[in-house]
């Protein structure tokens, strides 16, 4: 064999060894912890994908293929008000194939199914805690997940959630004065429609040290957040705005949050986007289009493209150290 032919036969080896690593199929399972709160796992495999609707939307997953054997660093997702863990199965799919474990939650009492608990926001972060533990400790897989490399994903309402995980300390009495200017925006609907029931006391510490960075999506009551009630969050942070939001309208979400956070956040502005492109692009738009239309000239599929490959970018290097 001559040393050219040697070599690229060697650099074919390499190279399908290195495709067969990066793992480039998704498996997929669906499990509800002892607490009783329900996940999608989606994780790194091999095998043959199949295409299933799930939620809205579809995925290609492995189903309940095999855990692959390594150390990876694991994401935990958030969903917003009313929403479920399928709710960015594009986003959990791109991470998986990437390399990371994902596990996405439906929050008990603010679901689809049960949103009686939908204004006790402060429920929500113990129960992406909560979620990190269990696949920390009580996932069968769990063992091929690097404790020390948890980021988290959170829209809305799970926008909110991250940010109060990784310390965020919101003064949830600004609740009353920005109602009062703005009783017509969805956080004040929602609130006249479902009463707390009590005074909102100060917000307890619920900062999880294990997140070590996190992906913010047109996060829920972000004037909630002044420069002291975010200063400590450290990590690095990705935020994203829709430029056409009528559910969260700036300035009082995001760009509130931008203006608050102790160091510049990695920001995104999605010009003509609304507060729901930020969801899984639906199998059928026609089917729920308050939540699965767009407006017109937007394209929901091609702006998850570029959405899901920024932020596979983003945890990749913060957490794996890739660039």
């Amino acid at each position: 064999m001559s040393v050219r032919l040697f070599l690229a036969s060697l650099l074919f080896s390499l190279g399908a060894a290195a495709a067969q690593a990066q793992s480039p199929e998704a498996g997929f399972e669906r499990r509800v912890t002892a607490d009783g709160i329900e996940l999608g796992i989606w994780y790194p495999a091999s095998g043959t994908a199949v295409h299933a609707r799930i939620g809205l939307s579809g995925q290609d997953v492995v189903p309940d293929a095999p855990v692959p054997g390594g150390s990876h660093p694991l994401i935990v997702l958030s969903h917003g008000t009313g929403g479920d863990f399928a709710g960015h199965v594009d986003t959990a799919v791109a991470l998986a194939r990437a390399g990371f474990v994902v596990a996405a939650l439906t929050h008990p009492g603010d679901n689809w199914r049960d949103n009686r608990q939908a204004t006790h926001i402060e429920q929500r972060p113990p129960a992406l805690s909560a979620t990190i533990s269990y696949m920390l400790r009580a996932w069968a897989g769990h063992d091929a997940i690097d404790p020390d490399r948890v980021g988290a994903f959170g829209f809305s309402a799970g926008g909110f959630t991250v940010l109060a995980a990784a310390g965020g300390r919101p003064d949830l009495g600004r609740l009353a004065e920005h109602c009062r200017q703005y009783p017509a925006f969805f956080d004040c609907t929602l609130l006249k429609a479902q009463p707390r029931g009590g005074a909102i006391g100060p917000w307890p510490e619920m900062r999880d040290t294990r997140l070590k960075a996190i992906v913010v999506a047109a996060p829920a009551l972000g004037f909630a957040f002044d420069a002291k009630g975010l200063a400590a969050i450290t990590i690095p942070v990705q935020l994203w705005r829709a430029d056409a939001d009528q559910i969260l309208p700036a300035p009082f979400y995001a760009d509130a949050v931008r203006a608050a956070l102790p160091q510049p956040p990695e920001f995104h502005a999605v010009a003509g986007a609304g507060h729901f492109d930020f969801l899984a692009p639906c199998a059928d738009a026609g089917n729920m289009p308050q939540l699965c239309g767009s407006a017109s000239g937007f394209d929901r599929t091609a702006f998850h493209r570029n959405f899901d490959r920024e932020v596979v970018r983003f945890f990749r290097e913060k957490l794996m150290g890739q660039h």
